[in-house]
């Protein structure tokens, strides 16, 4: 092989490593870019009267929004937060009877879920974002961004309930009333009060032993919240083994009064033997995942299509929406409850109320009215100074502004059109 033909050859092979490279290079850099976030839903997926929007730099993210009653400017508006794992979708079949009612009623999806900025959660993730405060930022600055210095009213349901008693709490000039749905809101936490001239030391608190109280049950249980806070809650519902969509029709059925085991009642105290009470839902075996836990309740086929409240059209939304992101954005505030110390700056409020009109909405057939003992009392009697009602609606559960819509609708129009003073 001659000189010239020997370095031709080098030449070349020299030339594919530097292509191979770029090449590689390339993919790596492809594979950083992360993919256009989604926009607004399509038209057909939402009732006539409702828009999808997606707002920028609402504290930092972006944010999707629904809302209903846009037409006409200066109307009285009305917050509503979604709870998990849910949407502002979860709303759609209450938001157009607000609007028909002269109100310009709007939902985000939550930090973290469906369309808003925050979705791509991993589990080592930063929780500082995701904490209550933050989260009340967020829903301040949604109603700035929309044009509103107070609101006629803030609701919110499961998670969000929590969130919209924190808005009632921490600015009730802009949250003129408030409802909380499905989970009892227990108020600001205590700090101790009067010891300053105390010569003996307070006892310490006992140790917390509930989970291992569970653990020793027959079979042994353990508790939704703690099973959440851990890495493999996000996996084990998201690649479950049936699949996103059937898991997610799992859990809203058996969470819903169309499960016929739901029947519940007040719990005694926060013990292993009354928590045992609760469906496997809420207490799971030890040695299941959610996954694997609402799997055998799966309902028929028939059961399914004849569905009223969340036809399969329906569920797919959710199904599309977390197949797409997971559920780790939804589980960080779990995580947050698991996490003592993170909420400590919500201690500042010690001792405040919600002084403005508030209600309470829950399903007759929903455990999450009971599964903290004395907590719906504690909102009555502590919490809320002026709750104008407790309404538990006849065949609904946990999900009652879907199972139930006209009825939830009806209770919190009349709320709304009642006078503040």
């Amino acid at each position: 092989m001659g000189r010239s033909t020997e370095f031709a050859r080098r030449q070349f092979l020299q030339g594919l490593v530097a292509s191979a490279t770029a090449v590689a290079a390339t993919s790596r850099l492809q594979a950083q870019v992360p993919d256009q976030p989604p926009g607004p839903y399509r038209a057909e997926v939402l009732p006539a009267g409702i828009r999808s929007r997606v707002l920028d730099n609402i504290n930092g993210i972006r944010v999707h929004v629904l809302d209903a009653g846009f037409e006409t400017p200066n109307r009285p508006a009305v917050l509503l937060i979604h709870g998990f794992p849910e949407l502002a979708y979860s709303w759609r079949q209450v938001m157009p009877a607000i609007a028909k009612a002269g109100y310009h009623v709007f939902a985000p999806d939550l930090r973290g879920y469906g369309r808003t900025g925050g979705t791509e959660v991993g589990f080592d993730d930063d929780l500082l974002p995701f904490r209550t405060f933050n989260r009340v930022t967020d829903m301040v600055a949604l109603v700035t961004a929309m044009g509103y210095r107070s609101m006629a009213a803030v609701v919110g349901h499961d998670v969000g309930s929590g969130i919209a008693g924190w808005c009632a709490v921490v600015r009730p000039d802009i949250f003129r009333k408030a409802v909380m749905m499905s989970a009892p809101f227990g108020g600001p936490p205590a700090l101790p009060f009067g010891t300053a001239n105390q010569t003996q030391a307070r006892p310490s608190p006992a140790p917390d032993t509930i989970n291992q109280d569970l653990a020793r049950l027959d079979p042994p249980r353990k508790y939704y919240m703690r099973y959440y806070s851990t890495r493999e809650a996000n996996a084990n519902m998201w690649k479950a083994r049936q699949g996103v969509h059937d898991f997610l029709r799992a859990y809203y059925h058996m969470k819903s009064a169309d499960w016929t085991a739901n029947r519940p009642e007040p719990l005694k105290g926060r013990t292993a033997a009354e928590w045992a009470k609760l469906p496997r839902y809420y207490v799971m075996d030890l040695d299941k995942g959610m996954a694997e836990s609402v799997a055998p309740e799966m309902p028929s086929a028939s059961a399914v299509q004849a569905n009223r409240w969340l036809p399969d059209p329906a569920l797919r939304v959710y199904s599309d929406e977390y197949g797409r992101t997971g559920f780790q954005g939804g589980l960080q505030s779990y995580r947050l409850g698991q996490t003592p110390g993170l909420n400590a700056d919500l201690a500042a409020f010690s001792g405040r109320t919600i002084d403005q009109p508030s209600m309470f909405i829950g399903g007759k057939s929903d455990w999450g009215v009971y599964q903290t003992p004395g907590a719906l009392d504690r909102m009555q009697k502590v919490a809320c100074t002026r709750m104008t009602g407790v309404h538990l609606v006849d065949g609904a559960g946990h999900w009652v502004q879907q199972e139930q819509p006209e009825v939830v609708g009806r209770l919190l129009l009349e709320f709304l059109a009642a006078p503040s003073a």
